[in-house]
């Protein structure tokens, strides 16, 4: 598949695994490019000098192109911006800030940059300065999420309306069948995270992962607007959210009751009850732990058999 997205980031398939903490180290940011996606290395989960031990193992583990998502909103930034250049990822993901802040940076080194958008008034800001895509995000997607609730399907022609930069469509995609119709909607590849968060290379807890499979329909809530929106499964730690919103718990109140370590203790030790389980809606359709490759190969070959169809359609 010949397109602006695959030409502009060397790949074989316009799939992007989204950089999701806890979930996306090498093994998987490796795998997925191995299949012909871009994977990617999720960053906002580790300190400076583990992010490079993994950008060094993926590295070794692929010949082909693979980047980091970096939040903006981290802590270390700087460090990691540091390591990536000096390791010579070529390619970079940033989300959660002002895609003006490091672009040009980024770009002086000879950095393709993608950042994550969740309206329109960030997707022309991406474009003013000079990012070479956008990931356009639906409030369907787990983790953390824009304020809008603007759903994929509504928000990926709005930023294509505005913005003439590629696109690529996140949230709720899991399958051949969306990617079809994100490309019809006017993107020209897809970002999924959800199902690769699913898959035997995440570094995501045994837990967590059937925990994933097991959701249902209405599982899942987006939540924590006042600190930064998060979508989570519906666990304890969800319940003591709900039961502080019923208290008119304050955004200090919150954040204590957050605390420190919370994703981490879910998605990664494994602790159903008490950790912070972020996921998207499309998990009620995933019901398999399957490899990254299987994931991409699916996909692409649901894609194909979708848009056959279409005539008849």
């Amino acid at each position: 598949m010949d397109n602006s997205i695959t030409t502009l980031l060397g790949i074989q398939y316009p799939i992007i695994q989204g950089g999701m903490i806890w979930c996306s180290g090498w093994e998987l940011a490796s795998a997925v490019s191995n299949a012909g996606g871009l994977g990617l290395i999720g960053s906002g989960s580790m300190y400076p000098e583990i992010l490079r031990s993994h950008i060094q193992k993926c590295k070794q583990a692929t010949q082909k192109p693979f980047g980091v998502n970096v939040p903006l909103l981290y802590p270390n930034i700087e460090d990691h911006m540091n390591i990536i250049a000096e390791e010579g990822v070529k390619i970079v993901f940033t989300s959660a800030g002002n895609p003006a802040t490091w672009t040009s940076w980024l770009k002086e080194r000879g950095i393709t940059v993608v950042h994550v958008v969740a309206n329109t008034k960030f997707a022309k800001k991406c474009e003013s300065a000079g990012v070479d895509a956008i990931v356009a995000e639906g409030f369907e997607a787990g983790g953390h999420n824009g304020r809008e609730e603007t759903t994929t399907m509504c928000l990926i022609p709005m930023v294509r309306e505005v913005c003439s930069l590629p696109l690529i469509a996140a949230g709720g995609i899991s399958s051949g069948k969306a990617m079809a119709a994100a490309l019809c909607l006017g993107a020209e590849g897809v970002q999924v995270g959800s199902r690769f968060a699913a898959s035997r290379e995440s570094s995501a807890h045994d837990h967590f992962k059937q925990a994933i499979i097991d959701a249902g329909d209405g599982d899942t809530q987006l939540t924590l607007k006042e600190l930064t929106p998060v979508r989570l499964l519906k666990n304890k730690f969800y319940r003591d959210v709900m039961e502080a919103y019923n208290k008119d718990a304050s955004t200090e109140e919150l954040t204590a009751l957050l605390g420190r370590g919370r994703a981490k203790k879910g998605m990664f030790e494994g602790d159903m009850d008490e950790g912070e389980l972020e996921i998207g809606q499309v998990s009620a359709l995933i019901h398999s732990i399957p490899t990254a490759a299987e994931i991409v190969e699916e996909m692409i070959a649901e894609y194909r058999q979708t848009c056959l169809g279409l005539p008849a359609l």
